[in-house]
């Protein structure tokens, strides 16, 4: 098993394939810390305190305790944890996840979601235990919790177009990285073209079968997570309101007003006023402070 690659009170460090084919890497960001992942890893990532911030080729992501995201083997990530953060994370390459497959029945996909507060300290107690083992085989937990994690996108595989299971699994990891991708460029207009080039699917394609999967049209979840984009800045930046509307991909104030009314019916103004009056509920959920101590005993 590799050794844990601990990145902690501002440290930056780049990784690279070392040669231990199908042995997972832990990995942890904390106080300031960043970690680039290397070429060709599949990396799943678990906030468990605090903020971090993600780059990846699927754009930009802010992770808050209880989020997590898994992202595709040519994103190579970096990820900055800010000066409270904690983030573990686990890289697999081709073998791994080969492995994975044949120990799960199960594949790991793109995307991202949250998990409870119990969740959270079994992912913590899984992944230090794969830090501390000496083969490949005390993996076998934390990869099982990983294929439990997206259960959900299991279900959602089934409702893909091919007439076998692989072609199904193929076209579900590239729609998920086209709505990665939707979700990481939240501060401007995204085209459809550019998931299609994205997806190596045509632009027809790509509409009708993300649009049959998740509900909505590529187009439609854009204009969604761009107004979700400026709802926080509201909140949690002291912003001019034309600023937030720049920042979200807006061309004019006007539009944004009519857009953000109708998607939370009031004003953006209004919207910042009753925000500023409600306690802050995401500093309840994830890991106590003494998680900081994940690399002792």
């Amino acid at each position: 098993m590799n050794p844990m690659i601990t990145a902690d009170r501002g440290l930056s460090l780049a990784l690279e394939q070392d040669g231990h084919a199908g042995e997972p890497v832990c990995m942890a960001v904390s106080r300031l810390g960043s970690v680039r992942a290397a070429s060709g890893m599949f990396t799943v990532w678990v906030q468990l305190r605090g903020r971090a911030w993600i780059e990846s080729k699927e754009g930009k992501f802010r992770m808050r305790a209880g989020d997590w995201i898994a992202l595709d083997r040519d994103s190579r990530p970096t990820v900055q944890a800010d000066r409270n953060g904690l983030c573990i994370g686990v890289g697999l390459d081709g073998a791994g996840l080969q492995a994975l497959a044949e120990l799960t029945d199960s594949v790991l996909y793109p995307g991202r979601s949250q998990l409870r507060r119990g969740d959270l300290r079994t992912a913590l107690h899984l992944w230090r235990s794969a830090a501390r083992s000496g083969d490949a085989a005390g993996a076998r937990p934390m990869l099982l919790h990983l294929a439990a994690m997206q259960d959900e996108f299991a279900q959602q595989e089934q409702r893909c177009p091919g007439r076998s299971r692989s072609r199904r699994r193929q076209v579900f990891g590239r729609m998920q990285r086209a709505r990665l991708y939707l979700e990481g460029n939240s501060d401007r207009v995204v085209r459809v073209a550019e998931l299609a080039q994205l997806t190596n699917f045509s632009s027809w394609y790509v509409s009708k079968t993300f649009q049959s999967l998740y509900e909505e049209s590529p187009q439609a979840l854009s204009a969604r997570l761009r107004l979700e984009r400026a709802a926080d800045l509201l909140r949690d930046t002291s912003m001019m309101i034309g600023e937030v509307a720049a920042a979200s991909g807006f061309d004019n104030c006007c539009s944004f007003a009519r857009a953000f009314r109708a998607r939370f019916g009031m004003s953006a103004s209004h919207y910042r006023e009753r925000a500023a009056l409600s306690p802050d509920s995401a500093k309840s959920r994830g890991m106590p402070r003494k998680a900081a101590a994940f690399t002792q005993s």
